[in-house]
């Protein structure tokens, strides 16, 4: 799942939890230092880079305190653990220089398939992000080119919570969603109604794509998918936009074939065309669409006007077919399995935002 975590799991056969933490945070401000010869980088050559050290000591007590984690003494961590650990680290690290936090949508900010409710608990915790003037965007998969209405059913019960809040447009300012991955940015007006930002003004030099490359990646993504569905004998829909295409199996199928055709895009893509591209498995469909959120990410960025140091993304796909995996090349991350604890952690950063207690939900929100 993750070299790192990987390795950190398998110190533990000869060092103490405490022990690991700690040469992992020396080893990590090494690396920051020299990312090429670093010590961590000839034990874990996946490695990529570090935005912030980590100071996995304190994060190690901190969550001692939750689990009791180092009073085990046959039964080591087991990957969620160290991930948690991880996380709280990085929310520590960043608190004191964040400007933007993302936020995939589905398993991370509500359940797979769901949206979001006025009375979720999860509204509170964005409006608390938005409060302490952090920008908080929404970056997703999803992309409904020219249709506004359709992004706003997805995010519905929190644009009316804004609404019943009168949440006050300096507030709003703050909240973005980028659709598509990196494809279409949309903002929030006084009439607590979505609306697309005109491309002219936020996308990249880089993203300033040929129309016509663009449907033949496409064509052969959808060629690759059909024709791998086909073999793996697995009757599929196919759903075709204007930046992605993606195959959803008929009936309920293995979670490895998913896999199967998200990696078999990806190997047989690479190198055809110049266009970036995103081949993931959703956990009920396989999508190739053109970007990826790391685009979306730096765009949004230079949009906003903030450096790659000061983001903070939260995703449950940073496998080597989900797509958050890009955005851990490029920036902090934190790494969820579900909604629930989205807000373990939201309600943390919080804490260190504002050096008190989170607030527990919405109703608790004031604005100055």
């Amino acid at each position: 799942q993750d070299h790192l975590i990987d390795f950190m799991i398998s110190m533990h056969k000869t060092h103490t939890s405490l022990e690991v933490m700690f040469k992992m945070q020396t080893w990590i401000g090494e690396h920051m230092r020299d990312k090429k010869h670093s010590k961590l980088k000839k034990l874990v050559p996946q490695i990529g880079s570090f935005r912030t050290e980590l100071d996995l000591v304190r994060a190690l007590r901190e969550y001692d305190g939750h689990s009791s984690l180092m009073e085990r003494q046959y039964v080591p961590p087991n990957f969620a653990e160290i991930r948690h650990i991880l996380n709280i680290a990085q929310i520590h690290a960043i608190a004191p220089h964040l400007q933007l936090a993302t936020f995939d949508a589905d398993g991370t900010l509500y359940d797979d398939g769901k949206h979001f409710t006025n009375d979720s608990k999860m509204i509170g915790m964005i409006l608390g992000l938005l409060k302490n003037n952090v920008n908080v965007a929404i970056i997703t998969a999803a992309g409904y080119p020219g249709q506004a209405s359709r992004f706003e059913e997805r995010v519905a019960g929190l644009l009316q919570r804004f609404r019943d809040l009168k949440v006050p447009q300096h507030i709003l300012e703050r909240f973005y969603i980028m659709g598509g991955e990196c494809n279409y940015l949309l903002k929030i007006n006084d009439e607590y109604r979505l609306e697309f930002v005109p491309r002219e003004k936020w996308v990249t030099c880089g993203m300033m794509w040929n129309e016509g490359e663009v449907e033949h990646l496409l064509d052969r993504a959808q060629e690759i998918l059909v024709d791998t569905a086909s073999k793996l004998k697995v009757p599929v829909h196919l759903t075709r936009k204007e930046r992605a295409v993606g195959v959803s199996p008929v009936t309920p199928t293995v979670y490895e074939v998913l896999e199967e055709l998200a990696l078999t895009v990806q190997v047989e893509l690479e190198g055809e065309s110049s266009l970036p591209f995103c081949a993931f498995n959703g956990g009920a469909d396989c999508f190739v669409d053109v970007g990826n959120k790391g685009l979306g990410m730096e765009a949004l960025l230079s949009f906003i006007g903030c450096k790659s140091h000061s983001v903070l993304h939260f995703g449950d796909r940073f496998t080597d077919t989900g797509n958050d995996a890009i955005t851990k090349r490029r920036f902090s991350t934190i790494w969820v399995a579900n909604p629930r604890e989205t807000r373990w952690f939201i309600k943390r950063l919080i804490q260190d935002l504002e050096q008190g207690n989170a607030p527990d939900d919405q109703d608790t929100i004031t604005f100055q």
